[in-house]
């Protein structure tokens, strides 16, 4: 029912509709006449306006290609902005953008040499020298000892160190093996991050850190070997025995530090900066030098300190160690940077050659005017005589060095050699101090046999010695004649009273007369009292030279018997021919045996104990 009622509702909007369209219907034709007038006019005016429009669709065209030629300018302008914002970094070349890739790669690098780096252990130094000598722990005695001295000659063969030069030839033939500095096969690394640091123009960064690094681990290394630097001031304080022992040391260090850490460290730096000169040799000079100067400062201190006798041959030993390894100094530190490290090496070398001369000469000067006071009480061989004579020993397995030191040609003829002038100065000098000494003695006979004993042992020294090709036979021969004319002085000034007390020589009677001699009593008395005499007197002086002469010393054995036998051949018969001929005077008198106290046998038994050294009681002169 609803639905009915809505029916006329909806019939009269149905017709509004259709009015309305009707409407529309009217005005649609009306606007399709309007239009179809619009076309005809629009037509007419299209005709008219066809040449306006012909000009405007070319103004378009010009207008679409100025568009794009615009566009086409502001990419090339566009292009010009970033040229110029990158303009910067493409004159700084690769900096610009490396900076921080090369930053992080020295580190990289310093981190590698840190990690790599060793030190080396002063143990496996060692075992790579295997003809290295070890310092001598023994002393040399001084001058000024010499006198208070009671050492015999053998006592003082402890004059010249270990000779630490003695090896060098060998080890020259010898290819030692080099510590390890960088293990092997970090070197190519090590070597690719140089040649990229130095590429970028970082050259300096990369030298200072490589030497930063190597020359710290480098001096470790010689701080763990014991290295130390020494001052003139320090050398002077020492007591001779610690700087003898520093000396042999020093040399020790040299060598090693030549012959194996710097040639290592040389290899590695020239393996890591391979076809990277300047900075290959600059790196090396730089990490080396530290350390070196060290050395050759000690060496320096050494040189400068106060001269002295005993300092001779150690000079001597540094000098020969100078100039073995100046050769491998040269080859070692070769580049321009080093050039100041060889200057100051071959400085130091000079220096030690002009040292030693002139602590030749001070020993020269220091023998001569040696004044003991106090002599040797038994004659025997005095300590200056035998440290003078170990000197010259020594001196002599120091030829080739000598030679060098008076850079003397090795084809000069050796007895012209200024080693054999020196040498016959030297004895000379020490002769004529022993002629002084001997002055002390109050016996003369002593002054005789103190005077046989330095000559022989001086003289038999040099025969056993190469100063015998030096000096010549004429020399040899003519100082033994000194020594039998200090013998023979001797025997005459020591026995020639005992022999005047035996000899026949004014046993004549109270009337001048001859006394006979025939045994009998009557005949001649005032001969028997005479001849008891001369007994008597024989007899007191015998003993009193056994007393003092069984406490002098004739140390060479063979020298001791001959001498024994010189008097025995003098004495003995004629003791023997004064018994005989005057005994039987004494046998008819009271106690003979008072008189004729000794037998030959008795005598040359006793003469056996002479020259022993046997002191008995107060010591006498």
């Amino acid at each position: 029912m609803a639905a009915l009622r809505d029916v006329p509702s909806l019939l009269a909007q149905a017709e509004l509709i259709r009015e309305s369209l009707a409407k529309s219907q009217i005005i649609t034709d009306n606007m399709v006449e309007i239009l179809g007038s619009f076309d005809h006019r629009l037509s007419s005016l299209e005709t008219a306006m066809r040449p306006t429009q012909v000009r405007t669709h070319a103004f378009r065209v010009a207008h679409g290609n100025l568009d794009k030629t615009l566009k086409a300018a502001e990419a090339i302008l566009t292009q010009f902005d970033v040229s110029r914002q990158v303009e910067n970094k493409i004159i700084q070349g690769p900096r610009g953008d490396y900076n921080g890739a090369m930053g992080k790669l020295e580190e990289e690098f310093r981190q590698l040499l840190i990690q790599t780096s060793k030190q080396v252990e002063p143990a496996r130094l060692l075992e790579a020298l295997p003809n290295s000598t070890k310092p001598s722990g023994g002393s040399q005695p001084e001058m000024g000892d010499l006198a208070s001295s009671n050492n015999s000659p053998a006592d003082m063969t402890n004059l010249k160190s270990s000779h630490p030069g003695s090896n060098m030839e060998g080890e020259r033939k010898l290819a030692l093996t080099l510590p390890v500095l960088i293990a092997p096969r970090m070197i190519p690394q090590l070597k690719e991050m140089a040649q990229r640091i130095v590429g970028a123009g970082h050259h300096q960064q990369c030298v200072k850190i490589y030497k930063e690094i190597r020359a710290s681990s480098l001096e470790q290394s010689l701080r763990k070997l014991g290295v130390e630097r020494l001052t003139k001031e320090d050398v002077q304080k020492m007591q001779w025995e610690v700087l003898e022992g520093k000396i042999g040391n020093w040399i020790q260090f040299m060598r090693i530090s030549i012959k194996l850490l710097f040639v290592a460290e040389r290899k590695i730096c020239d393996q890591i900066f391979q076809q990277l000169d300047p900075y290959r040799e600059r790196c090396f000079a730089e990490v080396a030098e530290s350390g070196f100067i060290v050395l050759l400062s000690s060496g320096d201190a050494i040189a400068k300190s106060k001269k002295s006798p005993e300092k001779l041959f150690v000079l001597l030993d540094m000098y020969e160690t100078m100039c073995d390894l100046l050769p491998e100094i040269e080859i070692i530190f070769s580049g321009d940077p080093s050039a100041g490290i060889r200057e100051t090496a071959s400085g130091l070398t000079k220096r030690l050659s002009q040292t030693a001369q002139e602590t030749f000469n001070d020993f020269l000067e220091a023998v001569e005017k040696d004044a003991t006071k106090t002599p040797v009480l038994d004659g025997t061989v005095h300590p200056l005589t035998s440290y003078v004579i170990n000197y010259v020993k020594f001196l002599f397995d120091y030829q080739a060095t000598v030679k060098q030191l008076f850079e003397e040609d090795e084809n000069v003829d050796k007895s012209s050699s200024q080693l054999a002038t020196a040498t016959r100065k030297i004895l000379q000098v020490l002769q004529n101090n022993l002629d002084g000494k001997s002055k002390q003695y109050k016996d003369p006979a002593l002054t005789q046999l103190f005077l046989m004993n330095n000559m022989h042992y001086i003289v038999r020294s040099v025969r056993r010695s190469e100063a015998k090709d030096l000096l010549g036979d004429d020399w040899v021969q003519r100082h033994r004649r000194i020594v039998q004319q200090h013998a023979t002085t001797y025997q005459r000034t020591a026995w020639g009273k005992a022999l005047q007390y035996l000899s026949g020589q004014g046993l004549s009677s109270s009337s001048g007369g001859s006394t006979g001699l025939t045994g009998n009593a009557d005949s001649g008395g005032m001969s028997r009292a005479v001849i008891k005499e001369r007994f008597k007197n024989f007899n007191l002086l015998f003993e009193e030279l056994h007393q003092k002469q069984t406490q002098w010393t004739i140390p060479d054995s063979e020298l001791r018997e001959a001498v024994r036998l010189a008097i025995a051949e003098v004495l003995l018969p004629a003791y023997r021919n004064f018994l005989r001929r005057y005994s039987s005077i004494l046998d008819n008198g009271k106690n003979p045996q008072k008189y004729m106290k000794y037998s030959p046998e008795d005598l040359e038994r006793l003469l056996g104990e002479f020259f022993e050294g046997k002191f008995k009681g107060d010591q006498r002169r």
